[in-house]
């Protein structure tokens, strides 16, 4: 059953990631080629080898006509690798969020170095924001997660910002670091700051590390991970 229905060319396809293989009966291999790329569909330019084993000759038959008989070929095609950039699969996955979403916004994406920066512009898209950024470091993290699903060997960072939110909660964040260090400088008594995430730490840390009267540190366990001021003795 197999042999008539391979005579009647009825295909065998089989596909990977980037190779499709078809078997199939032809005059030649050249013409066996040409048929396996268009029934497999894939463009010229796309095909990086071609490999052709021929599991049957062609017969040329008596007098060249009488008794002829097409060769079996099993022909794979083999196409190009085509690389993913990480900063476009970060866009593509917000994009992607966004319109599940319905929410209209346009998403610029930059990156230097490891860090790939995802700006998200629209006033739609504040809705994503959450109190203290919680629903954008959500999504952050949820495009982390896209990205090192489909490269697991990434070692890039990303960063996503909707409206300059963070750049705004960096600078609210310093005004509200200094004034807790006047106060800790003032009376003498530690202050401990309201839970936050690293990337809000940081700057916290960062904003009063080189102060002359107080000094920071962090205790507890993240999500519940809290900046402590104290007074430097």
């Amino acid at each position: 059953m197999k042999n008539q229905a391979i005579e009647n060319q009825t295909k065998k396809n089989n596909q990977t990631d980037n190779q499709k293989s078809l078997e199939l009966r032809s005059k030649s291999q050249e013409e066996a080629i040409q048929k396996a790329i268009e029934q497999l569909n894939v463009d010229k330019e796309d095909i990086e080898d071609i490999k052709v084993e021929v599991i049957e000759e062609p017969s040329k038959g008596f007098l060249g006509f009488i008794g002829a008989k097409d060769g079996l070929y099993k022909i794979t095609l083999i196409e190009k690798q085509i690389e993913i950039k990480e900063i476009d699969i970060a866009k593509e996955f917000i994009e992607t969020m966004l319109h599940n979403a319905k929410i209209n916004a346009d998403v610029i994406a930059t990156q230097e170095n490891n860090l790939i920066k995802i700006d998200i512009k629209g006033k739609e898209a504040t809705t994503l924001i959450g109190r203290r950024g919680q629903t954008l470091d959500a999504v952050q993290f949820l495009t982390s997660l896209a990205l090192n699903k489909i490269n697991k060997d990434s070692h890039s960072r990303v960063l996503v910002d909707i409206e300059n939110y963070r750049e705004k909660r960096e600078q609210s964040l310093i005004r509200y670091a200094n004034k807790v260090a006047r106060e800790v400088a003032k009376t003498k008594r530690t202050k401990k700051l309201d839970y936050m995430n690293p990337y809000e730490r940081r700057i916290i840390h960062s904003a009063l590390q080189n102060d002359k009267y107080v000094i920071t540190c962090s205790e507890g366990t993240d999500p519940y991970r809290r900046v402590v001021i104290e007074y430097k003795r």
